[in-house]
């Protein structure tokens, strides 16, 4: 995942940074909620943390101006102000979580994680496109440079998944996650029988292939 961490305390920031870096994540820490907004803006991170008490701009501000912005990336606020009425204040200026100082890496790295499953909100985007391939979300019509594909339900949502998340890597666990509803790996090729399937429709009779496998990792569509 691409996270952005906005903490002022550094040593706090490296201990987080340094762990979600270990665990394979890329992180982008920044120590002002108007760097802050400029990177959040100008990036397509998969979680935010944000501390509260920020200078420039405070954690609060911060969030409610990218939720009226239309940013609806999910926002885990890590702060030391942990009563009742700061939970609350925070969840309604457009966080999604709430974790309070001193904290747990593992506890922190478990709510990043469930917080990066759940569905971004995406309703205005009813058209999806890479390259020369075209998603018609309402229509339910997929295209590639001008020939239709016709696609099964599952195949259809995996190439919406692979999309919707263009430039990253979505993992075999991912795709369970998302598309099967499994949140464990059943050990079965079913994964790979789909992806195999899809490509035999979407890129086989095409002069480039759009999804691409990192080895190791998953599956992505770049264009």
């Amino acid at each position: 995942m691409k996270i952005l961490v906005v903490e002022d305390d550094e040593t706090t920031a490296r201990f987080i940074a340094r762990g979600l870096r270990e665990e394979g994540h890329s992180v982008d820490p920044v120590t002002d909620g108007r760097e802050a907004l400029i990177q959040a803006t100008g990036s397509d991170y998969d979680v935010l943390i944000v501390d509260r008490m920020l200078p420039q701009i405070d954690g609060l501000t911060l969030v409610k101006t990218l939720r009226g912005a239309g940013n609806q990336t999910p926002v885990l606020f890590l702060t030391s102000l942990g009563s009742v009425d700061d939970r609350i204040s925070g969840l309604n200026a457009g966080g999604d979580d709430y974790l309070v100082k001193p904290f747990a890496f593992g506890e922190l790295s478990a709510r990043v994680a469930a917080l990066a499953r759940r569905p971004k909100a995406m309703e205005q985007e009813t058209v999806l496109r890479a390259g020369d391939l075209e998603m018609d979300l309402i229509a339910r019509k997929v295209t590639r440079n001008g020939a239709e594909i016709d696609l099964l339900p599952r195949e259809f949502a995996i190439l919406e998944h692979l999309l919707r998340r263009k430039g990253r890597v979505q993992t075999r666990t991912m795709l369970l996650e998302s598309i099967w509803d499994i949140s464990f790996d059943p050990m079965t090729n079913v994964v790979e029988t789909h992806i195999s399937r899809l490509r035999a429709k979407v890129d086989k009779p095409f002069d480039c292939d759009l999804i691409k496998t990192v080895r190791g990792s998953g599956y992505r569509i770049d264009a």
